[in-house]
């Protein structure tokens, strides 16, 4: 992809564009890596059908259901206003534009937070544990600011901060629909969802069941916030990336994916969190199991690269949802 049109739109014609790298990850986006003859570089996000790799990737988002895929500059920029508003560290932007009159795509330039070699929180934790535990301290601060900054209705931020309403008559009833969907297309694929579907379906009911109406409005949440979605700058601060899911929600849909992508790690994440509703985690934690399973299962359908990673994911998740109601 030649982004020289782009990097001189985000820094003039003084920096010489040396050369590009496509990044790792970005199942609805490139990412793309540029790199400058002085020394420096930058990150571009590229929002198009070609860089998407999940099937559908042509059809119109329906942004008024927080739980569809999220994806394009306009999310991305509504996010990173209100992270930013809050002191919630994000790449910088350099350039954004969705107008697809220069671009045929929407793009970001952005703030390369790491440079080449640098690593996430995924990868840091794995290298050096110790390293990675004041991180983890200032990343438990932020999911407490994210968390207090509340809103009387649910969504997506940019439907919201233009006056839209969400679909649904509450977050626990459209995690309940999209998780009787998620149950199907999974069934449809594997059979031992198959075989279960009669056991996991009433688990999904009687956890639905005890769900309260929620008062106090709805905190932040960022919807896919594993350590791989957190990068660690120079000074040791977490930095968020694929921000486009923003959105107010339930915080304990935010709580279920960090249990299961930080594992023994998310003890240091959870403290101040004595509000959480446990039925709600426990409705969420069965529903998450069945997207993680229905998601990548989907996602294979595609030309996604990285295959048995995927497949992984996938089984890893069937036999935890399975466990869940045994």
């Amino acid at each position: 992809m030649d982004l020289t049109g782009v990097a001189r739109e985000a820094f003039g014609g003084g920096r010489r564009l040396a050369g590009t790298e496509r990044l790792r990850g970005g199942s609805k986006k490139g990412v793309h890596r540029l790199l400058f003859e002085d020394g420096g570089t930058a990150v571009v996000y590229v929002w198009s059908v070609a860089e998407n790799l999940w099937p559908g990737a042509d059809e119109p988002a329906d942004d008024a259901d927080p739980l569809a895929h999220a994806s394009g500059v306009a999310l991305f920029a509504a996010a990173h206003r209100r992270l930013t508003a809050l002191g919630v560290r994000t790449p910088r932007v350099h350039l954004l534009d969705g107008s697809r009159s220069r671009f045929p795509a929407d793009v970001a330039v952005v703030e390369d937070v790491t440079g080449p070699g640098g690593e996430n929180l995924d990868v840091l934790l794995e290298r050096d544990p110790r390293a990675a535990a004041p991180v983890l301290e200032r990343l438990a601060d932020t999911l407490r600011v994210l968390a207090g900054h509340r809103a009387p209705g649910w969504g997506k931020l940019a439907l919201l901060d233009n006056g839209g309403v969400s679909k649904g008559s509450s977050p626990a009833q459209l995690v309940l629909e999209r998780a009787f969907a998620d149950l199907a297309e999974a069934a449809g694929r594997d059979d031992r969802i198959a075989a279960a579907r009669g056991r996991l379906a009433e688990g999904l009911h009687t956890r639905a069941s005890a769900v309260a109406p929620r008062d106090g409005g709805y905190g932040l949440v960022h919807g896919e916030l594993g350590p791989d979605h957190v990068l660690v700058d120079a000074a040791g601060e977490p930095v968020l990336i694929d921000i486009e899911g923003l959105m107010h929600f339930d915080v304990e849909w935010e709580h279920v994916f960090l249990r299961i992508r930080f594992g023994d790690q998310y003890p240091s994440l959870c403290g101040g969190t004595e509000g959480l509703d446990r039925h709600r985690l426990d409705l969420y934690g069965l529903a998450m199991r069945l997207s993680l399973v229905a998601g990548p299962l989907r996602l294979l359908d595609g030309d996604f690269p990285h295959r048995a990673a995927m497949r992984e994911i996938a089984e890893y998740n069937l036999t935890a949802a399975l466990a869940l109601v045994e």
